[in-house]
């Protein structure tokens, strides 16, 4: 049986991108999504502050099935780890380190990617059994501070920057230790179109095609 680590490592090996939805709505997730998807993207997040946030991830999960992760941001309590994984998401993605929560989410058997801050954070959350670490809000840190937690963290624990990243500076972060990134609003925003949601995710996935090859 694959583990949610081996599973949000392929994910990452597909495309190092997690798609985060704020304020999508469910009569345009699928459209948005389809877009994403298309541009390469095998990760989306919906934040449980935006619009009937489960009805989304439900759509969005039984449209792809197992080839995406989808799953909510923003989860903050263990009712609304139940709440995800009853919707079919099997992604758990907090702004914060809550061991609780992040304990529901492995008991779940779902990826667990709390958001963290400090060393002290981060080595809370890997005690209580997280399966990567997101570093939160990234654009209030830099690259050379996420490259210095990154020399005491564990070598092969998925790390992605999430907040300020941009196509532009997406190897930055990548440079400095990051697996991945989150991408908010350079990605997405309430009243974009599929369209336009499109186009940005494919700049986003060039970025990463310019990326040195590991190895």
């Amino acid at each position: 049986m694959t583990t949610p680590i081996e599973t949000l490592n392929a994910a990452l090996a597909i495309c190092p991108l997690v798609a985060i939805l704020r304020g999508v709505r469910p009569d345009e997730v699928e459209a948005v999504g389809d877009a994403i998807i298309e541009a390469g993207f095998s990760m989306i997040e919906v934040p449980l502050n935006s619009p009937d946030p489960l009805a989304s991830i439900a759509l969005l999960a039984r449209r792809y099935g197992p080839d995406v992760l989808v799953g909510a941001g923003t989860v903050l309590t263990v009712q609304n780890v139940a709440d995800v994984k009853a919707a079919g998401g099997s992604l758990i993605i907090s702004p914060n380190v809550n061991a609780d929560v992040i304990r529901a989410s492995v008991a779940a058997g779902m990826i667990s990617l709390p958001g963290f801050y400090t060393p002290t954070e981060a080595f809370a959350a890997l005690d209580a059994g997280a399966t990567g670490l997101k570093l939160f809000p990234a654009e209030g840190a830099s690259p050379a501070y996420m490259k210095a937690q990154r020399a005491v963290l564990p070598k092969d624990l998925p790390l992605l920057a999430v907040g300020g990243v941009t196509p532009e500076n997406l190897s930055q972060w990548v440079d400095a230790g990051a697996q991945g990134a989150g991408l908010g609003s350079a990605l997405y925003k309430a009243g974009l179109s599929a369209t336009e949601v499109g186009a940005r995710a494919q700049a986003f996935v060039a970025a990463v095609a310019e990326l040195p090859k590991a190895g």
